[in-house]
């Protein structure tokens, strides 16, 4: 079965899949963790406001990103973002266009009122991963938020904290512990849905091994190293989490 197989293809493209491609993906999913993590605290504490507004409209954007496949939110972003972001900078250059000015300058964006700015396929991708998994991480910090007992919250109430304070030194700090298995496995599932931004034809590292069985005519051999790759990583990953979240109950 195997005698056609020509593994040498991998040997002799690993540094290109790895430097290239691997680094790609592990830098987008890092960022985009990061980023997610942030948005979604904030909308986990919008959700869980008495304002009702807010919450409202918190909740309404979580529902409405987790009923749409990733892919298309992806096509969306990449297409749609250079004219949303050209409409807000209008907005905004009509109230401060100084600020405006000085801020595009610092980050290198020429915009021509009317046309849609350049965000390029990384910012893109990055900005589109940042807002559909911060509406995941929104529901583990919600849980995360809604399993420390109100007593504390109450607590904090008495020795003067405000709502702010009381989150930020009390509650948030046990919701991150308690959270942390979970918030590390949605990142495993983060870095397996990375590999969507291969439909733009950007060069992650099923991207990178796609060009290299293209290349080479070797789409089996290719496709069975990034699976195994993939398997490895993940397999791992999910077992540390595993080893963490025994350590964390222990503690408890």
């Amino acid at each position: 079965m195997f005698s056609n197989f020509d593994f040498n293809v991998i040997e002799r493209s690993w540094k290109y899949l790895f430097f290239d491609g691997m680094a790609f993906t592990l830098q987008l999913t890092a960022l985009a963790m990061i980023g997610g993590i942030v948005v979604g605290t904030l909308l986990a504490l919008s959700r869980l406001s008495s304002i009702k507004p807010l919450s409202v409209v918190a909740g309404g954007y979580v529902n409405l990103v987790r009923s749409i496949p990733l892919v298309l939110v992806i096509f969306w972003f990449y297409f749609l973002v250079p004219y949303i972001g050209s409409w807000v900078i209008g907005i905004f250059s009509g109230v401060a266009p100084g600020a405006v000015a000085w801020l595009l300058d610092t980050l290198g964006v020429r915009w021509t009122a009317g046309q849609p700015i350049k965000v390029g396929a990384f910012s893109s991708c990055l900005i589109t991963f940042i807002m559909f998994e911060a509406c995941y991480y929104c529901e583990i910090m919600r849980a995360g938020i809604q399993s420390i007992s109100r007593g504390q919250v109450w607590a904090g109430y008495a020795l003067g904290l405000n709502y702010w304070q009381t989150m930020g030194s009390i509650v948030l700090p046990q919701a991150f512990r308690n959270m942390t298995p979970v918030l590390l496995t949605q990142t495993v599932v983060l870095f397996q849905d990375v590999s969507l931004v291969y439909v733009l034809s950007i060069t992650d590292f099923v991207g990178a091994a796609s060009k290299v069985a293209q290349r080479d005519g070797r789409l089996v051999e290719m496709y069975l190293f990034v699976a195994l790759v993939y398997f490895v990583l993940c397999y791992g990953l999910s077992s540390a989490v595993k080893q963490l979240q025994s350590r964390i109950a222990i503690i408890r």
